[in-house]
């Protein structure tokens, strides 16, 4: 009888602890389905060429979903006026994409920041959160389009722990190292994030996020951050690193004094 007893209530105790495991997966998968529409790929539409579409980065809408915060390096390129080219954010899925015009208006090139301006309808805006305030070891995601040139328009999302905040310029062990981005880099120094997770050609510009709030809390930067931060490596380390969203607002407040 006392054996039937505890039996059962284990098997009470068991459920109730799975029962209280499950919510923390499912806001996850919740939030990102908040966070997702909100995410667009980025880079060049060309009316005559083939392929029209050249997806080369990720961005995301913020305010009031007509404006898109990405990569300053993306668009570094100059556009071919004869080729009708234009900056664009692409919507949708691989053959239902669709493509919205952009307009660049802002930049931060110190912080490979860019803002850029949409036609047409808003997107649902991602909220901006308080990048001052995150903690190493926090368990972030991130949502973008890796590698769009062979995967295409189909965002992926990943895990990435916070393992640490460090300043984006390390003195390096020779002066031949030095370039001048570098020494940029060395006399305007900030700290990034530095994150255990892996992101590909394609992942700059994507919002690094909360799980429980979908806060935004940094921009994943695979290109500007890792040439400062492994110039002194002979083959890229598969770490990643992230711009903190306190530059994102500060863009904002100088591109769009309403906006404060």
């Amino acid at each position: 009888m006392a054996a039937s007893w505890l039996s059962k209530l284990r098997t009470r105790w068991t459920l109730i602890l799975l029962v209280a495991a499950l919510p923390a997966h499912a806001d996850v998968a919740d939030t990102l389905q908040s966070v997702k529409p909100g995410v667009v790929g980025v880079g060049i539409f060309n009316p005559i060429g083939s392929p029209r579409a050249n997806l080369q980065g990720t961005g995301f809408a913020v305010l009031d979903g007509t404006y898109i915060v990405s990569c300053a390096h993306i668009f570094t390129k100059p556009l071919d006026s004869e080729k009708n080219e234009t900056h664009a954010v692409f919507l949708g899925r691989d053959r239902q994409m669709t493509v919205r015009p952009a307009k660049l208006i802002a930049t931060d090139k110190a912080r490979d920041l860019a803002l850029l301006k949409i036609e047409g309808d808003p997107l649902p805006a991602l909220k901006l959160g308080d990048s001052s305030r995150v903690r190493e070891g926090w368990q972030l995601y991130f949502t973008g389009y890796p590698i769009g040139s062979v995967l295409g328009l189909n965002p992926s999302t990943h895990r990435a722990g916070l393992a640490a905040i460090i300043p984006i310029f390390t003195p390096l062990p020779s002066a031949s190292q030095l370039t001048v981005r570098t020494l940029k880099q060395a006399k305007d120094a900030y700290e990034v994030f530095e994150l255990d997770a892996v992101a590909y050609p394609g992942n700059s510009g994507s919002p690094v996020w909360q799980p429980d709030t979908g806060e935004v809390l940094g921009v994943v930067n695979s290109v500007y951050v890792k040439g400062a931060k492994e110039a002194a490596l002979s083959a890229p380390s598969g770490i990643s690193y992230a711009i903190p969203v306190k530059y994102v607002h500060r863009l904002l407040e100088q591109a769009l004094p309403e906006a404060k």
